[in-house]
């Protein structure tokens, strides 16, 4: 007679269904004090107190003056799957509370000590006492309008989820953390915390975004932020980002909200920085601090546990709005605070009218030195050959239509011209780095551009790697105004060159540019675009060390100034840097 094997499969008690559910929401200190910011929050609280002792491990306690519940309610609150903020699946189609699973109070009431403090209205309060998912004690109370929540002797009935939580100091930085992202989600909401009974942080409403920031790390880090604000389709991109120039130069710092709720997305951020391209060194991250505004029911809330992440319902126009949105902040901001505003204003980056005639150096500056053709480009960033001098003049030359003013070459290196402000410095290659990277992209963009035929063709022997990188962007050399033909084996015949300036040496353009391309990835057209473009403009962009004519400096400076983003080149680096007259007095003693 056989004997029945004993069941494999059996249903969890009731008490360690619990404490597995409580590991998905509440992960370690930081997870209670979201979950119980953000009940106040939806609460409609204005005014929220946390306390914390020992990072958390020994107490935490958030108050509220948001709307209480009634003794019935404070008792149903801690059941499993107890909320108010949905009645139905339906409801989950663009749900705006920060709650709404009905997990949370149970989660940390089954591995916890827990007190709730609650009342509607002032006077008439309700205490509930619990401990490891059973309710001690329900009794009244009279307290003001509100709810407090007291967690004490978090994970006492897991050793395994207590012995692997980190160190006081840990924990209180994780918990700062989850209040910062808090407080700059709910900015009209006042927040202050006390750690081990001593104040850390207190944050009055705030109406803006640069107020509270300036609030939580100061108003010289906040006033350094450019501004987004930008409207594409049904999706708005508001918040702040950092210069360029700063990027790199403290900690970094991102915060991202979506449809006012503070998430978690690698595919953001990347977005944002995408906008950075040729703007900061490779390897460094900019500071971004975003909102995103989106149509409710393009996305889904309802996919992780603790509500950190979401799914968007269409992600690739919504990264693409991103992108462009902090592009057009980065490319329009006024330089003037850094730059001086009386010769520097900035063109919107929109493609100005194709009928704008180019810059007519020798027309601004008759009495200029030759060269005229170096830094011949148009208004819409597509190359115009010099006007030559056989021609009949039909009109007189226009009158000059921008104020330059006089500039000196230093260690034929840097340009240097006084400002009302200080004296400002440009870097002659950074400079022309710029303006060539700029008329590149819109070569590409756009359409071909005109070369110069070689006299005597050149012949490039090339390496494997680097005759590969030229067959992969072949047709971009084209387009850039490079003719080349393959003669066999690894060897190249180039006929054709672009000119950007007469001491342009295409022979050491075309080597360094195929030599930096090896080894690249397959990547997005446009992407591919920046990269070529930036590379050559680096590779054929004067050098330090050449000396410049009085003429070709105002060329450059002209070109420069009506660039998208003059203060950098291609690599991050800065281009223009000033030197204030207060700077300058002070260096002499006179201050």
């Amino acid at each position: 007679m056989s004997v029945a094997s004993p069941p494999r499969i059996a249903v969890l008690p009731s008490a360690v269904a619990d404490q597995i559910a409580a590991g998905e929401v509440v992960e370690r200190p930081s997870s209670v004090v979201k979950e119980l910011i953000e009940n106040a929050l939806d609460a409609g609280a204005s005014s929220v107190d946390v306390a914390i002792e020992d990072g958390g491990r020994q107490t935490i306690r958030v108050s509220d003056d948001g709307c209480g519940m009634s003794p019935d309610d404070a008792v149903l609150a801690l059941e499993r799957h107890a909320t108010s903020k949905i009645r139905s699946a339906a409801d989950l189609v663009g749900v705006r509370s920060f709650g709404f699973r009905g997990e949370a109070l149970a989660a940390m009431c089954s591995v916890s000590h827990l007190e709730l403090e609650t009342a509607p209205d002032d006077g008439a309060g309700t205490l509930v006492r619990a401990a490891g998912g059973a309710i001690l004690d329900v009794s009244p109370i009279a307290r003001r309008r509100g709810t407090t929540v007291r967690i004490s002797r978090l994970f006492y009935n897991a050793p395994a989820r207590l012995k692997f939580l980190r160190g006081s100091r840990s924990e209180w930085r994780a918990i700062v953390e989850v209040i910062g992202s808090m407080a700059l989600t709910r900015r009209d909401v006042r927040v202050s915390v006390t750690n081990d009974g001593k104040p850390m942080l207190s944050l009055p409403a705030s109406a803006t975004l640069r107020e509270r920031l300036a609030a939580i790390y100061g108003g010289a880090f906040a006033g350094r932020l450019l501004d987004v604000d930008d409207v594409i389709g049904t999706t708005h991109v508001a918040g702040l980002v950092e210069r360029p120039s700063d990027v790199g130069t403290a900690t970094r710092r991102a915060f991202l909200s979506v449809n006012g709720r503070a998430v978690r997305d690698t595919g953001i951020v990347r977005a944002a920085e995408a906008a950075y391209r040729s703007t900061i060194p490779a390897g460094v991250r900019p500071t971004i601090f975003l909102d995103v505004t989106v149509a409710a029911d393009a996305v889904d809330v309802n996919v992780h546990p603790a509500k950190a992440e979401v799914r968007f319902r269409d992600r690739w126009p919504l990264e693409r709005a991103i992108e462009n949105a902090v592009a057009r902040a980065l490319g329009t901001f006024d330089a003037g605070a850094t730059l001086g505003r009386s010769h520097w204003t900035f063109v919107p980056p929109s493609p100005p009218p194709q009928a704008l005639a180019p810059v007519d150096v020798e027309a601004l500056h008759p009495d200029g030195p030759d060269l005229e053709g170096l830094f011949e480009i148009s208004n819409n960033d597509t190359l115009e050959p010099p006007p030559s001098p056989a021609a009949p003049a039909s009109a007189p030359p226009p009158a000059p239509t921008t104020d330059v003013p006089p500039l000196t070459q230093l260690h034929r290196t840097y340009m240097l011209f006084e400002h009302e402000q200080g004296v400002v410095l440009i870097d002659q290659h950074s400079a022309h780095e710029r303006v060539l990277y700029e008329r590149f992209m819109g070569t590409l963009e756009r359409g071909e551009a005109p070369a110069q035929r070689l006299l005597f063709p050149m012949t490039l022997h090339l390496g494997p790697a680097e005759s590969e990188a030229f067959e992969r962007d072949r047709e971009l050399f084209e387009r850039l105004g490079f003719e080349i033909d393959g003669f066999g084996g690894h060897t190249l015949i180039v006929r054709a060159v672009p000119m950007p300036h007469p001491r342009f040496d295409p022979e050491r353009c075309v080597r360094e540019t195929l030599a930096a391309l090896t080894g690249d990835r397959d990547a997005g057209v446009h992407a591919r675009h920046e990269r070529l473009a930036a590379t050559v403009a680096c590779k054929a962009a004067i050098k330090g060390g050449d000396l410049l004519s009085p003429g070709e400096m105002r060329a450059l400076y002209i070109a420069l100034r009506d660039t998208k983003l003059p203060a950098h080149d291609v690599h991050g680096r800065a281009t223009i840097v000033q030197l204030t007259w207060d700077e300058i007095d002070r260096r002499f003693g006179r201050r």
